[in-house]
């Protein structure tokens, strides 16, 4: 087939709504800044979506997590519980505020952070979990909430993955006290650049608009003093004026999402040793990536070699991340490295990211398990 000849990426934005029209009018009014109308729309559309209160629109997720991050006053000797296998992104935020972030195993099925080994990490130090939904698979907030409830531990979602996801029936967004989100190109709901933190505290959102905007006081005229450190995050208005777009049709771009995840799990049956991150039955699953991991001595060939192979039909993918305790960058800032995470490890080593745009055609899945399933040794 001619389509199989094309490359399919690894994943593309779908833009397919009133992009062009938002920023259209965002550039013929002149409203470029962050100051423009389409930010507070978007943040105010983008927090309704995820059954919160309050949004404040910034310039990438990493941002989102900082502001997070410092609107909590984490700081200095405060250690922070994360996952080993997540973005480093989620590690850098609080090295950013000088906090200390501490590993913990992932899930073998989820790829979560596994809570049944959270608590054995928790010193007096601790003062925070940050729970990352990873690629869109929200992790079990009942537990990690518990946990954060006997020990008087603040909860952190780092949802940059799960634009759109459900645990238990409540969105992303509305599991914890703050929520960080990403809208980097290739997620579910993109703006190019962009992220946002989500809140249900009125304090904490009006501390999020003081840190991001240079510590101007929100709701105070400008006399250019500053009583504190603040970041230069903003939004801008045309980055807004897509996310809006995004954001009218998220419902849409989610549902592509978990539709060629079901392709992908149609397709590749009974190949062995492939394997895809589980679906648990409390959770609205909403693929960032297809994530599959290769058992070499099952399927024969080693996740590299698959991936070669791929690349070889103009097939794109990515590597999973490298496990935090294994990134030289933590470990002279001081983090604790030490110990096993033979899950993280083992997801590091064996993982990759097959094509997953919402807009992936039947055919291109259909022709992507082909190529692994004859791959197969």
């Amino acid at each position: 087939m001619e389509e199989n000849k094309d490359l399919i990426p690894v994943c593309e934005p779908l833009l397919n709504g009133n992009e062009l029209k938002y920023v259209t009018e965002a550039v013929t009014t002149g409203w470029i800044s962050s100051s423009g109308p389409f930010v507070r729309k978007f943040e105010e559309g983008f927090a309704r979506y995820c059954g919160a209160r309050y949004g404040v629109g910034v310039c990438n997720g990493t941002t989102a997590l900082h502001l997070a991050v410092v609107s909590l006053g984490l700081g200095s000797g405060d250690e922070v519980v994360i996952p080993d296998f997540t973005m480093a992104s989620t590690a850098f935020a609080l090295c950013y505020a000088g906090a200390m972030p501490v590993f913990v195993d992932a899930e073998p099925d989820t790829w979560n952070i596994d809570p049944r080994k959270i608590e054995e990490k928790i010193t007096p130090r601790t003062k925070a979990i940050m729970a990352v939904s990873l690629f869109g698979h929200p992790c079990d907030m009942d537990q990690v909430q518990a946990i954060a409830d006997r020990h008087g531990l603040i909860v952190v979602e780092d949802a940059a993955e799960s634009h759109g996801a459900e645990y238990r029936g409540r969105k992303t967004g509305s599991l914890a006290r703050v929520t960080a989100f990403s809208f980097f190109a290739n997620k579910n709901l993109t703006t190019g650049e962009g992220g946002m933190v989500v809140t249900d505290d009125e304090d904490l959102y009006r501390k999020c608009l003081y840190y991001r905007n240079v510590c101007f006081p929100p709701d105070e005229p400008r006399n250019y003093r500053h009583d504190d450190i603040g970041f230069n995050y903003r939004l801008s208005n045309l980055h807004a004026a897509i996310g809006l777009a995004q954001v009218e049709k998220a419902d849409d771009y989610c549902r592509m999402r978990i539709h060629n995840h079901g392709l992908y799990r149609k397709h590749l049956d009974g190949i062995g040793g492939v394997t895809l991150q589980a679906t648990r039955d409390t959770v609205l699953h909403v693929p960032w990536m297809n994530g599959m991991v290769v058992d070499p001595d099952a399927y024969g060939r080693t996740r590299d070699e698959l991936m070669e192979q791929l690349a070889r039909n103009n097939i794109e993918t990515r590597l999973f991340f490298l496990g935090m305790h294994r990134q030289p960058a933590l470990l002279k800032y001081g983090c604790d490295g030490s110990g096993n995470y033979p899950v993280s490890d083992g997801l590091a080593d064996n993982g990759m990211y097959l094509p997953s745009a919402s807009g992936l055609r039947e055919e291109q899945i259909r022709h992507i398990c082909r190529i692994i399933r004859e791959f197969q040794r």
